[in-house]
């Protein structure tokens, strides 16, 4: 196809519809099909529909990738966003320009007029909003970063994540300190929210949960501005885990149940419900915690599209099946032991088959202290350690608070008169210690990190 085809007149919006109808294609396939050039989920079907609405003009380097994806020379969709900007510019020309006065300034009668003062003060503001310091370019490419950065988050070393993230956070606020056009300010308001999200779950990591709750409540004041439901129920989860941590699970539970009614799609229902359920666990309340559970399972099957991102924002089966795990162990009971043990196991076999970025460390490394769990109260210790051979031989500085949390209770649940001092209990227990004392050292977590 070439810009003969009677596409030299068209914006970037209609073209991409034209092109992607004649081949009874639906946005989402699109994204699907940019994403496999790519090599990485970096588009939506939801992001293809503002390209087509022109509420985002895609930058050179999308428009590569979309070149591919429609078989066409990219030249036809550099032409297409000269049309658009072109119709765009000329647009604003006319709502901005203001003629100061209709009379010549040496007029007597201009001299002095409140009306043409008045006319001087708007014309002011007009050249005010037109100044911005953030394109589209600008957008597209911090939403890139925070997506890429929100994949590595899980699999990647806590110090490779936490520089960048605060620097970009950081930049997200400058710039909406300035001017953009709404559209762009919503979508920053978006990324700081993401970016804000990210450190509040550094903090939570690193067991600073008053930190991490301040950037929580930066996430939620951010997303708000942007009107973004999905995001809204995601902070409510990490303040739903903040809370888990520092020991008020009737809280928790509650923040879960506050999250699930934003009007949010992909798998952050399953996450809240997934939460409430481990929450009401370790409250005694058995019969919440397995409805909850079942609402976790029905969620699950429900979802038709993907997360606004992926890595930490989104709630994979794997960690669902771990969270599953959890709460049935906190539930009592032989049969929940075991089926706890099956969930420990999915969760494993499910992490260890994804993608390296997806391979969550942290939840192999509680699916494992499940595992170890679970057989330790059927009594069988030799399964026991077996299962923590994993975390055991881990290097300490992969160990999140929550982690070094689980291995102190492991260690002294197995100080219980049922063990009877066995000689195996109080070696799994004295290296059940060793490891969380090593992981809670300063050195394991480098100063610069938050407190």
């Amino acid at each position: 196809m070439f810009l003969g085809d009677g596409m030299g007149d068209t914006g970037i919006g209609a073209l991409l519809v034209r092109l992607r109808t004649a081949r009874g294609w639906s946005q989402q396939k699109v994204a699907d099909e940019y994403n496999a050039l790519e090599g990485r989920s970096a588009k939506t079907g939801k992001e293809i529909g503002r390209y087509e609405r022109e509420a985002r003009v895609p930058v050179p380097y999308t428009r590569k990738y979309l070149a591919q994806v429609f078989s066409v020379d990219v030249a036809v969709l550099d032409q297409a966003v000269a049309v658009s900007k072109g119709q765009r510019d000329a647009v604003e020309a006319a709502e901005v320009e203001i003629v100061p006065s209709v009379l010549p300034p040496e007029d007597p009668h201009v001299r002095g007029n409140p009306l043409s003062e008045d006319a001087v003060r708007s014309a002011d503001f007009a050249r005010f909003i037109a100044q911005r310091n953030a394109d589209e370019f600008v957008v597209e490419q911090l939403e890139a970063d925070v997506g890429r950065l929100a994949r590595t988050y899980v699999s990647h070393p806590l110090m490779e994540q936490y520089v960048e993230i605060r620097r970009l956070r950081d930049g997200a606020f400058e710039l909406l300190r300035g001017r953009q056009r709404p559209r762009q300010t919503t979508d920053l308001y978006l990324s700081a929210a993401r970016l804000c999200g990210l450190s509040a779950h550094v903090c939570l990591d690193l067991g600073a949960y008053d930190s991490a709750a301040t950037h929580a409540r930066t996430a939620r004041a951010c997303a708000e501005a942007a009107g973004h439901e999905g995001m809204l129920a995601w902070v409510r989860a990490v303040e739903s885990l903040i809370a888990y941590w520092t020991g008020r699970y009737e809280q928790a539970a509650r923040l879960a149940q506050a999250g699930r009614l934003h009007r949010a799609s992909g798998s952050i229902g399953a996450r809240l419900a997934s939460l409430e359920a481990r929450a009401l666990a370790l409250v005694g309340d058995t019969a919440g915690a397995l409805a909850a559970l079942s609402d976790a399972e029905r969620l699950r099957e429900a979802i038709s599209g993907g997360d606004e991102g992926a890595g930490v924002f989104d709630f994979p089966a794997a960690k669902q099946f771990a969270y599953a795990g959890t709460t049935l162990l906190a539930s009592g009971g032989q049969e929940r032991v075991h089926r706890a043990i099956v969930s420990a196991e999915t969760a494993i076999r499910l992490y260890r088959s994804a993608d390296g970025d997806d391979q969550s460390v942290g939840d192999l490394f509680a699916a494992h202290l499940d595992l170890a769990r679970g057989h330790m109260l059927l009594g069988d210790l030799d399964g026991t350690e077996e299962m923590l051979g994993f975390v055991l031989q881990s290097p300490p500085e992969r160990m999140s608070a929550s982690i070094v949390r689980r291995l102190t209770i492991l260690g002294r649940e197995l100080e219980g008169p049922q063990y009877g001092g066995a000689a195996q209990a109080v070696h799994l227990r004295e290296r059940l210690q060793h490891t969380a004392v090593r992981a809670s050292l300063p050195a394991a977590h480098p100063p610069e990190l938050p407190t």
